[in-house]
Order: structure tokens, then sequence, then C-alpha cells
């Protein structure tokens, strides 16, 4: 690492050159100026890390150097070295903006540790403006990678919404990338600095989930042993996504409605509720329409979480985008592997646009993988593809579709077409699916979408 550059500012030719012999000593580098206009010309010339100068010196004095610096080089801290008895100059100089002050005769232990503690504190301020620049390129909203009109759309209003303290309610089917855009819209939020804690309503054991979720005290239950601060409590100032929220409990979508209207929570085992101020994103892949009806999901919870709904587009909707993101996640995936030489001929694109990809996305990214890792030459072929891929799929045509010369609602459609298969296969979801070509999870979305019951469709045929 490279030593801290200290540039030192004053007429007193001894005096400088006792400051510049002691900082170099502790190990700085440090070049001198015996006037402010050398140090403008020095500065302007290599920008140091830290200027060290006197506060009265003939022609520039020390405030129009501090005052320049301020103005050209507002980043760069200044420390103000200044006579005992002009103490209210140091005052004035701090005001304008100075770091700190010294005076003198220097003590040369306390000029060590205020040089010291200055570059440290802009050491941080650049480690964390550097960490947030950082998390601008990954959680940032061009991060999600396509420019299909549906996606496109739906990253404005996200980018609109991130900006206010609405709860957001992001519909899409597993794998399109939900927590993906709920970190954009947290890291393009007021409550960036604040954390961002997830979990999935649908991955916890529903005993654990309240605990999980709200904390306990201790002694609350068997296995209590401490006091435990929930997710939405290690979420305050922050940004809570709860991911799969259509799996919580009716009893804990009390409590969630509570945290909404009120801002507060109650932990399992307290006799008194707890003040936070959380931000909440949730998600969901389930029709939670259908759930209100079917009495599973609380119809002033829906509203609550829906104030701004999102729905992302499956990967099947977004076919433009699929080059893109096989590239992306190619160059990741050679990456990751050691094969830098890989290569993947433009010719196979399209057999990965003509895919449906029931798994969206995370399929996407896995079937990539795993091609980068069982590839045996340096160029993909078409023997190294899945199967599905190389399949070829049917012509539409083959249906045999009339359109009607009024026009046709594509939901319509779609509704029809799963009610066939499944009177077709006598009720079998796993047969339909596959017949439909979609995952049996793709199918029950669409199920519950429409509003096909389960005990309906295992009545058909």
């Amino acid at each position: 690492m490279n030593p801290a550059r200290i540039l030192v500012v004053d007429d007193d030719d001894n005096l400088r050159w006792v400051i510049q012999t002691q900082l170099e000593q502790m190990g700085y580098a440090v070049s001198s100026a015996a006037d402010g206009a050398g140090a403008i010309e020095a500065i302007d010339r290599d920008p140091p890390d830290l200027v060290l100068t006197d506060w009265k010196m003939p022609g520039m004095s020390g405030m129009e150097l501090l005052e320049q610096i301020r103005r050209d080089y507002p980043e760069l801290p200044v420390l103000i070295i200044t006579a005992f008895g002009t103490i209210q100059s140091a005052v004035q100089a701090m005001r304008a903006g100075a770091y700190d002050y010294l005076t003198k005769p220097i003590d040369y232990d306390e000029l060590g540790i205020a040089v010291s503690r200055v570059l440290d504190h802009f050491r941080l301020i650049q480690e964390v403006r550097l960490l947030r620049a950082s998390l601008d390129r990954k959680y940032g909203f061009e991060n999600i990678i396509g420019h299909s009109e549906s996606l496109l759309s739906v990253l404005d209003t996200a980018a609109r919404a991130a900006l206010s303290n609405s709860t957001i309610l992001i519909h899409a089917e597993t794998g399109t990338g939900k927590e993906l855009l709920a970190r954009a819209i947290h890291f393009n939020s007021r409550r960036r600095d604040k954390p961002f804690v997830t979990i999935n309503c649908g991955a916890i054991p529903r005993d654990l989930l309240e605990s999980e979720l709200f904390g306990h005290v201790k002694g609350s239950f068997t296995g209590a042993f401490a006091h435990k601060a929930g997710k939405v409590e290690l979420a305050d100032r922050g940004t809570l996504f709860l991911d799969e929220i259509g799996e919580m409990p009716g009893d804990l979508q009390v409590k969630l409605l509570r945290l909404i209207q009120q801002g507060e929570l109650e932990k399992v085992g307290a006799t008194s509720p707890v003040k936070v101020d959380v931000r909440l994103v949730a998600a969901t892949h389930r029709n939670l329409r259908a759930m209100i009806e079917d009495g599973t999901f609380r119809e002033d919870l829906y509203y609550r979480l829906a104030v701004i709904p999102l729905e992302l587009p499956p990967l099947r909707d977004r076919a433009d985008d699929i080059p893109g993101l096989v590239q992306h996640f190619f160059v990741k995936a050679k990456e990751e592997q050691g094969r830098p030489d890989l290569v993947l001929p433009a010719g196979l694109l399209p057999r990965f646009q003509d895919y449906r990809w029931p798994g969206n996305i995370r399929e996407l990214e896995n079937v990539i993988e795993r091609i980068v890792v069982l590839t045996r030459g340096d160029e993909i072929t078409l023997a190294d593809l899945p199967d599905f891929l190389r399949r070829e799929r049917p012509a539409i045509d083959t249906l045999q579709l009339e359109l009607p010369a009024q026009g046709v609602s594509l939901d319509a459609v779609e509704k029809e077409l799963i009610v066939r298969a499944l009177e077709k296969f006598h009720g079998n979801q796993t047969h339909a699916a596959r017949y439909l070509d979609i995952s049996r999870k793709a199918l029950i979305y669409r199920m519950e979408k429409h509003g096909i019951r389960e005990k309906n469709a295992a009545e058909l045929g």
C-alpha cells in the first residue's frame, strides 16, 4: 500500500522542514510549499491526500488557501496550524471547512495523531463511496437485463415507486428475479443506507415463522434461552422483503396488518409492542385474489400490500431479452468455471429463444452453467445442448386456430387451452403440463390465475 501523501504549506523555512521531516519519519510521503500560490500549483499538479497549512502567511493567507481548496477540491482535507493566541482564527477556519487545527508550538505526538485521524476518516469516506458505487452497479435497475417493452414498463414503475415509502406487491412466477427487483427498489430509495432484510415465508416451518418474523423474548417457549430480534426489527428504518407472502398463515397475516397500519410489532411472549419504521416489499407467485375468495388470504391485507402492484413478466414473454441474458450468464459461467476460451455460436441462440423456460431466468442460468461445465470442446455445438433445446417445437398452425373478426381475449384462449388439456388427461396436472410444454408449477399458477380450482380440475372428464 502506497504511503499517504501530505502537502505542508508554511512560509517559515525551518518550521516547514521540521514538520516535513517528522511526517516522513512517521512513514508519509511529504512535499512542501512556501506560500499559498505554490501550494495551489502543487495541488493542481498532483493532488495530495492531505494539506497541512499555516494560518498566517504573506500573500495568500491560510484562510484564502482553504477557501480555494474547498472550491476546487471539495473532498481534499485541510489541517490548519495557528498560533496559540489566535484560537478564534481556528474556529473561523473550522467553519470554513477545515477538518481540524493544531496550535504552535507544535506537539509532534499530537501532529501524528491528528494526521492519522483525518486520513483514516477520509479513507473511510472513500471506501463507503466505492461500496455505494459498487452497490449501484450491482443493484441498479439497469442491472436487470432486458429491453422488452413489458419489462421496461415494470422497471419504470418500480423506479418511481422506489422514492416513496409505499408498500409494493410483486407478482411473478418463480425464478423471474423478484428479489433482484426488490433489492433494486431498496437501493434506489431513501432507505438505501439502512438494512435490506429478506424472509421467505414459504421456506420456514409455520411454527417458527412468527418468531423469525417478529422475534421472541427469553422464556417465551421451550428453547427460547435468550431474547431474539425478528426480521422486522432487524429491518428497522430499512426495507423488509417478504417473499412468497401467499404462504403466510392467517394468524400472522393479522400481525402483519397491524405492523403496516400502526408501525408496531409484538414479539412472541412480549407484553407490550415495539415501534418500528419499515418499508415493506412483498412478492408472490400465487393468485392472491383467488386466495381471498377461498378465505386463505385477508382482503384487507392484500389492499395494504398492493398499494403499488408490479407484474414481473415471465421469460417466455420476453423472447427478445433471451439472447442478452444468455450472453450475460455465459460470460459469468465461463469466468466461474475457468473456461475463458469457450465459444457460444450465435447460430444456437434461436434454440434458447424457442424454449418456453418454465423455470424462468433461474432455469436459464442453471442450464447455461451446465452447458459450460459439460462441453468437451472449445466451441459449444448443438450436441452439447440439453435434449429439450435440441427438440424442434411443432408449428403453431397445426393447432388450426380460427381467429374471429371481432377479436379475441388472450386470457380466455389460455384458460380454454388449460381446461381442454386437463379434460384430455382427466384432470392429471402432470400430464396436462407436459402436453402444454410447461412445468406443473407453471400450470398450477395459471390455474390459480384463471380461477380453475384443483378440485374442479380433478372432476374433469
